[in-house]
């Protein structure tokens, strides 16, 4: 199945903006210096400073991040509903997870958190990031078992398939490091997740890409 352009780039676009957001607003907290091992995600949209869940968050470029956190969301979920080959409950299963994940990257955005609310507030920070993280890696796995329907390699397939289950075991291994306190090597343990999600979708992104080219190749 030969997707059209726009699938393939959106899903790539969703990926790079997400590492790009999280580049730029890391470098820019220099006091004390940003750590991938150590610091939440989450922190880098919080423009502080406070201290919560143990560490410090002051964010310079909060904005970079939390303007991440929504195109993110929001450019996967126009991939997936621009994937071409799912029929009946496939496609609304993928466009329901692909929901699920822009959601996630909305409240991510709008509600910057510490993971600390008000005591009888709704945490919607974290719904956010669980929405994200579970349905996003889900997802992933989904469309790596219907590669042939979208227009996947098979070795993308299998890779996407691997990345989404490690991500899964990675969140359940983040919640009970979280929940111990002790926070050790917590950002690494967090990226675990939550990379695998976008590996995924470059990965898928880039094989419909590049047998979209193949394809106009063969033709001519």
């Amino acid at each position: 199945m030969m997707q059209g352009r726009p699938a393939g780039a959106a899903l790539v676009a969703g990926a790079v903006i997400f590492f790009l957001a999280e580049l730029i607003a890391a470098a820019a907290w220099t006091d004390p210096p940003y750590s991938y091992t150590h610091h939440y995600i989450s922190n880098l949209g919080v423009r502080g400073p406070l201290e919560a869940l143990g560490q410090f968050m002051n964010s310079p470029l909060a904005w970079v991040m939390n303007t991440g956190f929504f195109l993110f969301g929001i450019m996967f979920f126009i991939g997936v509903a621009a994937l071409e080959g799912l029929r009946s409950w496939r496609r609304w299963a993928a466009l329901i997870l692909g929901a699920l994940v822009a959601l996630g990257g909305v409240l991510l955005a709008f509600n910057p958190g510490s993971g600390e609310p008000p005591d009888g507030a709704i945490d919607y920070h974290g719904l956010g990031a669980f929405a994200s993280i579970v349905g996003g890696n889900v997802l992933v796995i989904f469309l790596g078992r219907q590669r042939q329907q979208i227009g996947v390699t098979p070795k993308a397939g299998r890779a996407m398939v691997a990345l989404g289950v490690f991500g899964l075991a990675s969140m359940v291994a983040f919640l009970a490091v979280a929940s111990s306190g002790a926070n050790v090597l917590i950002g690494l343990v967090e990226r675990c997740a939550v990379y695998p999600i976008l590996v995924g979708f470059l990965c898928a992104g880039t094989s419909i890409r590049n047998r979209r080219i193949c394809g106009r190749a063969s033709s001519t």
